[in-house]
């Protein structure tokens, strides 16, 4: 039998849940993307769990602390919380090769490698195959990609090409469209 039996939605955070206006950490620049709360609602009522998979790199650049970044991550939820969307976890990796110590400067849980998606799977039983990632960036989709997840979506105005893409929209406005469609 197999143990693996949720559905997950792994979102990538600055530029799928918000816009990326760089190292966002404080809440006057934390906008919502257009389009993302109706995205969540579908995702959440066809049964998938959502996570927040993103890479903080600012923490270890010296921009902003953990402190910072739990302080807008709890911002964030509570206005998700407050329209019925329920987050089911949020991971992030502080690290990054250029800023951080060893060994986190080579750490599994920097995408694109997937180690975050990878403890995802393991603490809530979820089914890769059956689960969707949602990224702004190639990184995104090839952490997704190695560790089994089969769709993998691009939400970027410049579109590109790479084995890691499944689907690709210019914005979350438009994979809303999509999954409305798919779900009627």
């Amino acid at each position: 039998m197999n143990k693996n039996i949720n559905k997950a939605v792994f979102l990538d955070r600055d530029g799928v849940i918000n816009k990326d206006f760089s190292y966002v950490y404080q809440k006057k620049n934390f906008v919502f993307n257009e389009g993302i709360f109706d995205l969540l609602r579908i995702l959440q009522e066809n049964k998938y769990l959502l996570f927040v998979i993103t890479n903080q790199s600012g923490i270890a650049r010296g921009l902003f602390s953990e402190k910072q970044y739990n302080q807008i991550t709890e911002y964030y939820l509570s206005i998700l919380g407050n329209l019925g969307i329920r987050i089911s976890g949020v991971f992030h990796c502080s690290h990054h090769p250029d800023f951080s110590e060893k060994p986190f400067s080579n750490c599994n849980c920097r995408k694109p490698k997937p180690g975050l998606f990878l403890k995802v799977q393991k603490e809530y039983q979820i089914n890769m195959f059956e689960s969707i990632a949602i990224g702004d960036s190639i990184r995104d989709l090839k952490a997704a990609y190695l560790s089994g997840i089969n769709n993998r979506i691009l939400v970027n105005p410049i579109y590109k090409e790479s084995i890691y893409i499944t689907k690709k929209f210019k914005t979350i406005k438009e994979c809303k469209k999509y999954f409305q469609k798919l779900f009627l």
